[in-house]
C-alpha cells in the first residue's frame, strides 16, 4: 500500500465516523468499479432514477451502467427544449433515487454545495426518496471555510469553462465574487446533516472524480 492509499483510508475512516454521527449511510469504495457495484446494491431493479450536472457520477461510469440497466431514467442530457430539461428538473423529486456529488466536504462532515439553476441543491436537500453522493476524497477540505473557498474558487471556475459561459472566474480562473447573469453561485448550500437519518448515502473514494 503507498503513502498516499494509508492516507485515503485513514482519511476515509474518520469521515465514516463524523457523517455516520451526521446520520449519513456511508460506504468506502477505492476504485470506479467499486463504486458501480455498490451503486448496484443500493437501488434496486425497476427504480427510478435522475440525477444533475455531477461529473463524478459520470466519470464513475454509474451514469452508463443504470441508463444499461432495468431502471427507469430520467436523465435531462437526452432532451434538448428548455421545456423538457425543466420538466425532467421537477420529476427528480418525485424519484426513488437521486444521484449527484458534492463541491466540497470538510473534514468534520459538512457538505458544501454551489448551483446555479438550483435543481440540484434543492433535490439533495428535499424531494427523492434517497440522494447518493460519490464524493472524491480531493474534495475533502480542513473546514467549512476551507470547504466554500474550493467550492468557490476551485470548482466553479472549472465548470464555468465547462459549460463555456462568459462569467470572470472563467476568464481567468478565479473566484470575482461577480453579479453576473451566467453565475454558477446563485444558491450556495451548506449540509450539516441527512434528515430523515438515513436518506443521504454518500460513497467515498479514492478516484479523483468531478471537480
Amino acid at each position: 500500500m503507498t503513502p498516499r492509499e494509508q492516507r485515503n483510508e485513514r482519511l476515509a475512516l474518520k469521515l465514516t465516523k463524523n457523517l455516520e454521527r451526521r446520520h449519513y449511510q456511508v460506504h468506502y469504495c477505492k476504485r470506479s468499479e467499486d463504486i458501480i457495484n455498490k451503486v448496484k446494491e443500493l437501488i434496486p431493479e425497476g427504480s427510478t432514477v435522475s440525477w444533475g450536472g455531477s461529473m463524478s457520477i459520470r466519470d464513475s461510469g454509474v451514469t452508463r451502467m443504470l441508463k444499461a440497466g432495468n431502471y427507469q431514467v430520467f436523465d435531462r442530457d437526452d432532451v434538448t427544449s428548455a421545456e423538457d430539461k425543466l420538466r425532467i428538473y421537477r420529476k427528480a423529486f418525485e424519484c426513488d433515487y437521486y444521484l449527484a456529488s458534492v463541491n466540497a466536504m470538510s473534514e468534520d462532515g459538512l457538505l458544501v454545495n454551489i448551483d446555479g439553476n438550483g435543481n440540484r441543491v434543492a433535490a439533495i436537500t428535499w424531494g427523492p426518496a434517497h440522494v447518493i453522493l460519490v464524493v472524491g476524497l480531493n474534495k475533502v477540505c480542513q473546514d467549512l471555510d476551507a470547504a466554500v473557498k474550493r467550492a468557490r474558487s476551485e470548482a466553479a471556475p472549472v465548470n464555468m469553462a465547462r459549460f463555456d459561459f462568459p462569467t470572470p472566474c472563467q476568464a481567468d480562473g478565479t473566484c470575482h465574487n461577480c453579479l453576473s447573469r451566467d453565475s454558477i453561485c446563485n444558491y450556495i448550500s451548506i449540509q450539516r446533516m441527512s434528515h430523515p437519518a438515513g436518506r443521504h448515502i454518500v460513497i467515498l473514494t479514492d478516484e479523483e472524480l468531478g471537480y
